[in-house]
């Protein structure tokens, strides 16, 4: 088992990865939240579907894709969800951590 990124262990706080379910289109969004109120969520994040490729690209040194400064509308978010290991099951940002070698936070430059 990986050792536990340094994300905070209050839930779903500024600071937590999280994934963020969309609808009207439907998407999902991975990210470190930044805040979440009644207006909408504001995220710095890619998309669920392009996390592989981010972190292969960041292995192979390779300019990246890079995480992205977002507002979702409220209207538009379904669920948000706090991305944690949960039994064998890795939490993206564990994974991450396993294999680029820093956390989420370190490589952003926010821990």
């Amino acid at each position: 088992m990986t050792e536990p990124t340094n994300f905070p262990d209050e839930g779903i706080v500024a600071g937590a990865p999280v994934i963020v379910y969309l609808h009207s289109p439907r998407e999902k969004l991975w990210g470190v939240l930044y805040r979440l109120n009644e207006s909408g969520v504001f995220l710095r994040g890619l998309d669920l579907n392009t996390f592989d490729d981010w972190m292969k690209m960041i292995v192979n040194g390779e300019r990246n894709i890079g995480l992205t400064h977002v507002f979702l509308p409220m209207w538009r978010v379904e669920r948000v969800s706090l991305d944690e290991t949960v039994d064998d099951i890795q939490s993206l940002a564990d994974k991450f951590h396993s294999r680029i070698g820093v956390t989420v936070s370190e490589y952003l430059g926010l821990a």
